[in-house]
């Protein structure tokens, strides 16, 4: 019951021999779904945490502070909005897009901070981690070039038939638009059962992301992040 929910998060010992997270259900209402601090960003802590639908989300200073929020921003593939400004960009085909082709790049770019931010989540050990991730065949990317120079992109975690998006950068007018409207029709094609929003954008909205409960989406997950996973690196279908 809500009533009983603690109001301070669980604390995760960084040498503990098992991962252990807690429930989701016990994530704290405000911050929406702060629910353990502490533990490691090390490659299995991470994927620990993906498949019970938790992330890593904390600033500079900060100990590695996890999420589950509720409700959760999600993206079924058929449920993508193509905007007609969109369409007639994408329709000028004036990118290139690739998957998997500068990984760090595009960490590094979604890592700088913008002009109207302060700082940035993405910390070095973060950059480091999900590299990490990558190379152990489970992060990938989205690359998105103009006149050969990365324009924009994305990156995330695959497993299963869920991809969580993490975070995405723009240089070019509508070019991280491009590369996540690529990536969603891949995924649609490859059988992914939805992508992983997280928290509620304007952006990511416009793109037909919805917000469902979190129960909705963890029963979803306990059976998606299940299925056989896809190789690495990965590439886009041959039309």
């Amino acid at each position: 019951m809500s009533g009983n929910r603690s109001t301070t998060p669980c604390w995760l010992e960084p040498d503990a021999t098992e991962i252990v997270f807690p429930d989701v259900e016990l994530a704290l209402q405000d911050p929406d779904g702060l629910l353990a601090v502490g533990g490691q960003l090390s490659t299995d802590w991470l994927l620990q945490a993906y498949r019970r639908g938790i992330f890593p989300w904390y600033g500079p200073g900060q100990p590695i502070l996890w999420w589950s929020p509720d409700p959760r921003l999600v993206l079924f593939p058929e449920q993508l909005h193509i905007s007609r400004s969109l369409a007639k960009t994408l329709r000028q085909d004036k990118f290139r897009v690739s998957l998997d082709a500068d990984f760090s790049g595009v960490i590094a770019a979604c890592a700088r901070a913008r002009p109207s931010q302060s700082g940035t989540w993405i910390t070095p050990e973060m950059e480091a981690a999900y590299i990490d991730l990558h190379q152990a065949g489970y992060a990938h990317s989205v690359e998105c070039w103009s006149e050969g120079k990365l324009a924009g992109g994305l990156y995330g975690v695959a497993i299963g038939e869920i991809f969580y998006g993490e975070s995405m950068f723009t240089e070019v007018t509508d070019a991280s638009k491009v590369a996540f409207v690529a990536l969603v029709r891949q995924l649609e094609r490859w059988g992914f059962r939805l992508v992983d929003c997280q928290v509620h954008t304007g952006h990511l909205a416009s793109l037909g992301a919805n917000l469902i409960p979190r129960k909705e989406f963890t029963a979803i997950l306990d059976v998606a992040w299940r299925a056989p996973g896809r190789g690495a690196p990965w590439i886009f279908d041959e039309d």
